[in-house]
C-alpha cells in the first residue's frame, strides 16, 4: 500500500469519529423529544458506532506501521482484531436493546412529538447512509477489513433506523403503541445478525485466507506470460492479510542454467505479479529441473498440473 492510500484510509478512519458522535446526538435528541424506546434503541446503537470508529481510526494506525523486528510481516491484522471487536461491540448492544424493549411490552406508551422525532432521526439516518457507501467502497477498493466492517456496522444502523421510522409512523397512524417496543426487538434481531457477519468474516481474515479467485488466476496468468525460460512451478501459494497480500512459489529452471538468467527471470515475474496486486510479498524459490518437487508442478502456459517427477 503507498503513502497515499495510507494516508486516506486514516483520514477517513477519523472523521468517522466526530461523525458519528453528531449523528449518535441527533438520535439522542430524536429519543428525548418522542420518548419511544425504539429510538432509544436506535440511539443506544450509535453509542457502538462512536466506540467502533475510535477503535478502527487507532487500529488501522496501527496497522500501517512499518513491519519491524517483532512483526516482520508487517502488523496488517490488527485491522481483522478491529473488525472482531466491532462485531462483539454490535451483539453487546442488541443485548441491551432488548433488555431495554422488553420492560417496555407490559407497558407502551404513545409517543410524544412523533413527526419531529421521526425528521431528526431521518435526517440522521440519510446521513448514515451516505458514510456507511463511502466506508465500505474505500474499504473494498484499498482492501481494508476494519473500514469495511465499520461501513456494514453503519450500514446496519440504516437498516434499523429505516425500520424505526416506518413502525413508529404505522403506530401512530393505527394507536398500537406495543409497535415502539416490538421495532426495537426487531432492530436487535437485525444487530445481532449484522454483529455475527462481522466476526465470522473477520475471524476468516484472521485465519490466513486466499485471494479471491479472480485475483489467483491473475497471479497465475502473470507468472504463465513472464516465465519464460523456465520449466514450471509448484507449490503455489497465497494469502491475504487485511491490504497485504503474499504470494509464494516454486521456479523450476534447467540445472544448468546459470544464477543470473534464474534471478532475471525471478526479476520479470515479480514485476508482472506487483502489476497485478500492488505491494504484494513475493517469495520464490528456485530449484533446479533434477530437484523433486515437494507438490504439484504447474505448467505455466496453460495453468495445468503436470505429473510429477520421480
Amino acid at each position: 500500500m503507498d503513502a497515499e492510500t495510507s494516508r486516506l484510509i486514516r483520514r477517513i478512519a477519523f472523521w468517522g469519529i466526530p461523525l458519528s458522535l453528531f449523528v449518535m446526538g441527533l438520535k439522542a435528541l430524536a429519543w428525548y423529544v418522542t420518548g419511544s424506546v425504539a429510538l432509544l434503541s436506535d440511539a443506544m446503537e450509535s453509542t457502538v458506532n462512536v466506540i467502533a470508529a475510535a477503535i478502527a481510526y487507532g487500529v488501522i494506525s496501527y496497522a500501517q506501521k512499518p513491519a519491524d523486528d517483532d512483526h516482520q510481516f508487517g502488523h496488517h491484522k490488527a485491522e481483522y482484531l478491529s473488525a472482531v471487536v466491532e462485531g462483539m461491540l454490535i451483539i453487546i448492544a442488541a443485548v441491551m436493546i432488548v433488555w431495554e424493549a422488553v420492560g417496555h411490552l407490559a407497558h407502551p406508551a404513545a409517543m410524544d412529538a412523533p413527526v419531529l422525532g421521526l425528521v431528526i432521526n431521518g435526517v440522521a439516518a440519510i446521513i448514515n447512509a451516505v458514510w456507511a457507501w463511502l466506508l465500505i467502497k474505500v474499504g473494498i477498493q484499498h482492501h481494508s477489513p476494519a473500514l469495511k466492517a465499520d461501513g456494514r456496522h453503519v450500514f446496519s444502523d440504516v437498516v434499523t433506523s429505516a425500520g424505526v421510522i416506518i413502525g413508529l409512523i404505522l403506530a401512530t397512524l393505527t394507536g398500537y403503541t406495543i409497535l415502539d417496543p416490538l421495532m426495537a426487538i426487531g432492530v436487535a434481531i437485525n444487530i445481532l445478525f449484522e454483529g455475527w457477519k462481522v466476526v465470522s468474516q473477520s475471524v476468516n481474515g484472521l485465519l490466513d485466507r486466499a485471494v479471491t479467485a479472480e485475483e489467483d488466476e491473475a497471479i497465475k496468468k502473470a507468472i504463465a506470460e513472464n516465465a519464460a525460460g523456465s520449466l514450471g512451478v509448484h507449490d503455489l501459494r497465497n494469502r491475504r492479510a487485511g491490504p497485504a497480500v503474499f504470494i509464494d512459489f516454486h521456479l523450476v529452471v534447467p540445472e544448468s542454467m546459470p544464477v543470473g538468467e534464474a534471478h532475471d527471470i525471478c526479476d520479470r515475474i515479480e514485476n508482472a505479479l506487483h502489476q497485478v496486486i500492488s505491494g504484494a510479498s513475493i517469495a520464490i524459490h528456485i530449484e533446479p529441473e533434477g530437484e523433486k518437487p515437494h507438490g504439484v508442478r504447474v505448467n505455466i502456459a496453460a495453468h495445468k498440473p503436470l505429473k510429477k517427477r520421480v
